[in-house]
């Protein structure tokens, strides 16, 4: 199935394939295999698995259809997508980043790349005219993540993406927020779309991968050059999970921005909360930029106790939530930015950007919300 012009919903069941075209099954098979023979010393569409595989051109299929790219690429973690999709700059360029991202992100992008000759500089990117004024003359690209993890600043993509198509940059950015059910990042012009798929893509908590996808056909030959020769790939079985998590990421992503939405109301009124950091609140002041590019909210959120002491007892209290750094599963994961997500960034740059020590970040999974709250309810106490 490559047609098109099917909606979201159905591209995220039936993807690039929908049956093994050998046997009809309705699922691809994992082709757990090394290498492929070469019929009279030919090779065929495959011939060594770090170049292809059809489980994994599965997925890879899958988020180019999503984001209707020219050619999809998945790799091994979101670490690796990601640092995998900056292969497109070179040493003595310079990359803007916003200050405010995920602590593995600026790890790479503040401790890899400058070893490499790739100068970054990180500034506040919902602020277009701090963008401009972070331009050089060796500037090559905009890296983006909206909104931001974790205290949701909204990027305006479209007026970021004319900036840099005015001044001859790339773009690029990491979507594993909204997911391309939310945000179509190569519609609202962004050349390069990256997911670190571990995350609501999979849904399940269970496996690393990462996704990029364009729809510039010379910055895929590009892509696919760097993917084959560094060979960060996405191993068959791993590839089976993503896209059995990719077929119900509807009805997840549903759900779990149903329950966000409900916590959010209610933390926001819960007398131990200082403040809810969450897009679909009425009074999130940028609600009227996100949703102009995006079609929710998502189904993460962030909120900050009064009392930075209170962190520890919650932590010990709830029951249903997993404690852990990461996001996107069926199940809730509550994470404390400062010592698990954030952990990478030093504490005074942590305290520079408002990450504080009372910040929580709740990825809303699937179960009733009413367990969830009397579960979180109970934590925080009255």
């Amino acid at each position: 199935m490559t047609d098109q012009t099917y909606r979201p919903s159905t591209l995220l069941v039936h993807q690039g394939a929908d049956r093994d075209p050998a046997t009809g099954a309705a699922a691809i098979p994992i082709y757990q295999a090394s290498t492929y023979h070469h019929t009279e010393g030919r090779s065929g569409e495959y011939d060594y698995a770090r170049s292809g595989n059809p489980s994994r051109q599965q997925v890879e299929d899958a988020i180019a259809l999503l984001e209707g790219g020219v050619q999809g690429f998945a790799y091994a973690s979101g670490m690796a997508a990601i640092g995998s999709a900056l292969s497109l700059l070179r040493s003595g360029d310079h990359l803007i980043a916003p200050d405010d991202l995920y602590g593995g992100t600026w790890r790479y992008l503040s401790l890899i790349l400058p070893e490499q000759g790739i100068e970054v500089s990180f500034v506040n990117m919902t602020d277009l005219q701090a963008i401009e004024d972070a331009i050089r003359p060796t500037t090559r690209a905009l890296f983006i993540e909206t909104p931001s993890n974790p205290l949701f600043n909204i990027t305006d993509l479209r007026g970021t993406v004319e900036i840099a198509k005015r001044k001859g940059l790339l773009t690029l950015l990491d979507n594993t927020f909204m997911t391309p059910l939310l945000q179509r990042s190569l519609d609202l012009g962004i050349d390069v779309a990256i997911h670190s798929a571990t995350k609501f893509l999979g849904g399940h908590s269970d496996l690393l991968a990462g996704l990029v996808t364009t729809a510039d056909p010379e910055l895929a030959k590009r892509l696919k050059r760097f993917q084959n020769a560094f060979g960060a790939v996405l191993g068959p079985f791993d590839s089976f999970l993503l896209s059995r998590g990719i077929k119900t990421l509807k009805v997840r992503l549903e759900a779990g921005q149903s329950n966000a939405e409900a916590l959010a109301e209610r933390l926001q009124e819960h007398p131990a909360v200082a403040r809810v950091y969450y897009p679909g609140l009425a009074d999130f002041a940028q609600r009227d930029l996100h949703f102009a590019q995006a079609a929710g909210p998502g189904a993460v959120l962030s909120f900050e106790l009064k009392d930075k002491g209170r962190v520890a007892p919650l932590l010990a209290a709830v029951k249903l939530p997993i404690i852990a750094p990461s996001l996107g599963g069926v199940e809730t994961i509550l994470t404390h930015c400062w010592s698990m997500s954030h952990a990478a960034i030093p504490a005074k740059v942590k305290e520079q950007l408002g990450i504080k020590e009372s910040l929580l970040r709740i990825s809303a999974g699937i179960e009733d919300v009413e367990d969830l709250w009397e579960d979180l309810e109970a934590g925080l106490g009255n």
